[in-house]
Order: C-alpha cells, then structure tokens, then sequence
C-alpha cells in the first residue's frame, strides 16, 4: 500500500488488508400469505384423509428451498431467481365426530421468482483442497463468481386448513423430490383422479432473499482476535450450576408490546 494510502488511516487502525468477502449487491423482503396450497400425502396418509371429516393443522415447516438464478437478458447486471418453497406440514385429521384425531404429515410447494440486482462479471475460478501433509493437493471443480442467491425463512404460520376436492387431473402433476418424499414417510400420491378427497392449507410466510457475489475488498484492521474470556473447566455440582442460571422472567411474563416507546424500528407502533 502507497504511503499517501496509510496516511488516510485513523490512529485507531493497524493496517488495511484486502479480503475475499461476499458482498451483499440487493435483497429484498417480502411477506406472501398462501392461499389454498393443495397438500401431498403417503399412500397410508391419503387414506385416512379419503375418510376425513375435518382437519386441523397443526405444524409447518420449511423443509427446503431449490434456487435458479439466471441473468436477465433485457436488463445487464440484473438476475432473476427462481425459488421454490417445499413445506413439510403435519395435521390433525378428525374421521367422526367427538373421536380421537389421527396425526399424519403432508407436503406442499410454492414458486416464487424476485428479480435483483448482482452487477456484472463471470470468470473461472480455480482453486486447491486442503489435504493431508506430503499429500498430493487435490484441483476443486472450477466454479464461477456467478452472484449467489440467498433465501432466509422463518417458519410459516399455519393460518388454516380445509377439506376439498382435487380441482382436475392438472393439479395432481406437482413433482416432489425423493428427499421431501421421505420427510412423510415415502412417495406421495400424485396420481388422483378429478375429485380425489385432499387437503388444502393456507399458510403466512416471511423471507429474505439476498444476491451475494464474492469480491475482493480493502478493509481496515484494528488488531487481532484474541480471547480475552479464560475457558470454563467447572465442576460445579448440577444444583450449582442451575443456581447461575436466570431465573426466566420472560417466560412467565411475556412482554406487552414493542420497547422505546412502541416503536419497534420496524415500522409498527
């Protein structure tokens, strides 16, 4: 670095070094309540919803998102991402009035597709493994600084449930990957026919999606890490050790509402 470079640094600063970081160039929030997502079940699940009377729901959860970015072709430095959301769901099925339920898990998928901005370049990116000492270094597969598409989920809200009819033969051609399948316990029934007994679901999501390219970037250095908490080898008694914990005030007495004065710095008041 240039003499008239480190003159520009703060006392405070040790250096300026150079990393390799990913770089955060757009994202966007959003929230989508879903509407009426057909659910697909087991073989020994469908026929117990073939019996149904009513349902409830119970629990949702985001089993996996699959992710495809391509470059918009009409617009440079800008891609389209397509996402797909697979929701592991689990239910209560009710066969009779005033009977026990039956509890069995579905599955069910959404597409989404936000267009961002991930600036321009693509090269080959070679690089080395690690591998063990006087070993021959092993060549990764070459990759591409193509920007990296990021999806962060909670898991949805379970809004409700209903009893229906599948629609037509079209609604039964959603493909569900073996490793879903096997969150329900084997393949799914997508065979049915126009008035087969299924369940539909609506269901609150809220997701971050982020397009991160990995860049070279000048950063400023105040010091090394180093520890500055001794580690811990107690041996405290289990009473002892339960005695240290906070008591769960919160727990108990959950808060009212948003803190400085109602505002959440979120917007809502």
């Amino acid at each position: 670095m240039s003499d008239e470079n480190c003159n520009l640094l703060p006392d405070s600063f040790k250096e300026a070094v150079c990393i390799d970081a990913g770089r955060i160039y757009d994202s966007c929030c959003d929230r989508d309540c879903l509407e009426d997502l057909r659910c697909y079940f087991s073989p020994t699940a469908q026929a117990i919803v073939d019996t149904a009377t009513n349902v409830r729901v119970r629990s949702a959860e985001v089993s996996k998102v699959y992710i495809d970015v391509e470059p918009v072709s009409f617009n440079r430095g800008y891609y389209s991402c397509d996402l797909t959301f697979f929701f592991v769901l689990e239910f209560e099925i009710f066969s009779a009035p005033h009977t026990k339920p039956q509890c069995i898990k579905g599955v069910t998928t959404f597409n989404k597709k936000v267009i961002l901005y991930g600036s321009e370049g693509n090269v080959k990116v070679f690089s080395n493994q690690t591998t063990l000492e006087d070993a021959v270094d092993c060549i990764e597969r070459p990759t591409t600084n193509m920007p990296k598409c990021v999806v962060q989920c909670v898991d949805p809200i379970a809004l409700s449930a209903r009893i229906g009819e599948v629609r037509s033969n079209f609604d039964c051609c959603s493909m569900i990957p073996k490793c879903i399948c096997e969150c329900i316990g084997g393949e799914v029934v997508n065979d049915c026919h126009s008035g087969t007994p299924t369940v539909y679901v609506t269901i609150g999501l809220f997701s971050i999606v982020q397009l991160i390219r990995n860049v070279q970037m000048l950063v400023p250095v105040y010091d090394f890490c180093i520890p500055q908490k001794s580690c811990d080898n107690s041996t405290d008694q289990p009473c002892d050790i339960f005695s240290k914990i906070q008591f769960p005030t919160d727990d108990f007495f959950p808060p009212k509402g948003c803190k400085n004065n109602g505002d959440c710095g979120c917007g809502c008041k």
